[in-house]
């Protein structure tokens, strides 16, 4: 199925830029509703603490906020107003609940989230730990774009991040709406599991599937060797050319975890290419 909804959660006008420059072309690819989403910051006085605040401050903060959502909406635009396919800049106020909460709650009407990595020079407070909390909770898949990234489109050179668990399952078929047609696609094992890819049963079956698919697959086993599995996955997609990663986040098997949180969260820190995670 092809996506037809794509959600960017621009947070600050710092990243939208960078933002923009991924989620355009995969609307376009697609055809698809483009939807920019920034939320306006509610000023919360708490009820245990007796001050006053004086109105200065409030029409201050309110000034602020406007001018920070005008920057956004024209990146969006800037982007947006020369193309074909369908788009809209949606401003929500976060009210009573967080920022993230609002991000949530969007996502869920979506094919596919972008957003950027965590910027705590720049992001706001109720902004913190936004990406955790939308690929936890809101059931879709979520690519998350480095800080300043420039890169190629995404979607025609792939590393998924194998493993038998329900995550990794999940990932790999969420993939099948963006990638390319006859997209090259590496399933990659770390750490344990079968050396022998020929023995490797369950990762062939999936390899298959996504061949039937019209994609270009391969699949590879890789030692941790003394380095995180985030680590030797960002070091196969180097030397692959790849464009994108794709993983099951917040993942355990009995038989063998492949992604755990700290894993997740190396990616979510330190990955130098876009990460698609799938919850």
């Amino acid at each position: 199925m092809a996506l037809k909804t794509i959600l960017v959660c621009l947070t600050t006008p710092d990243h939208a830029e960078t933002l923009m420059k991924v989620a355009v072309p995969l609307a376009r690819k697609h055809e698809a509703h483009l939807i920019g989403l920034h939320t306006v910051e509610a000023l919360v006085v708490y009820p245990g603490i007796a001050m006053h605040i004086p109105e200065p401050a409030f029409a201050s903060f309110n000034e602020s906020q406007k001018e920070q959502s005008a920057e956004i909406k024209a990146t969006f635009q800037k982007y947006t107003q020369n193309e074909n396919f369908q788009s809209e800049y949606r401003l929500v106020r976060a009210e009573a609940v967080s920022a993230n909460e609002r991000m949530v709650e969007s996502a869920r009407a979506a094919d596919l989230v972008i957003m950027s990595h965590e910027d705590k020079l720049a992001d706001r407070y109720d902004q913190r730990h936004a990406q955790v909390q939308v690929i936890r909770e809101s059931g879709r898949p979520v690519i998350i774009v480095p800080l300043g990234y420039d890169g190629p489109e995404v979607g025609k050179n792939i590393v998924i991040g194998w493993s038998d668990t329900r995550e990794a399952a999940r990932a790999a078929h969420d993939l099948l709406s963006l990638c390319e047609p006859a997209a090259e696609v590496c399933l990659l094992r770390v750490g344990q599991g079968p050396k022998n890819e020929m023995k490797d049963v369950d990762g062939i079956d999936i390899a298959e599937t996504m061949a039937r698919h019209g994609l270009k697959t391969t699949l590879q086993h890789r030692e941790l060797n003394g380095k995180g599995v985030a680590e030797v996955l960002s070091a196969v997609a180097f030397e692959r050319g790849a464009d994108m990663i794709v993983t099951g986040a917040f993942g355990h098997s009995k038989v063998y975890d492949f992604v755990i949180g700290a894993t997740t969260h190396a990616l979510l820190k330190d990955a130098k290419l876009p990460v698609m995670f799938s919850k």
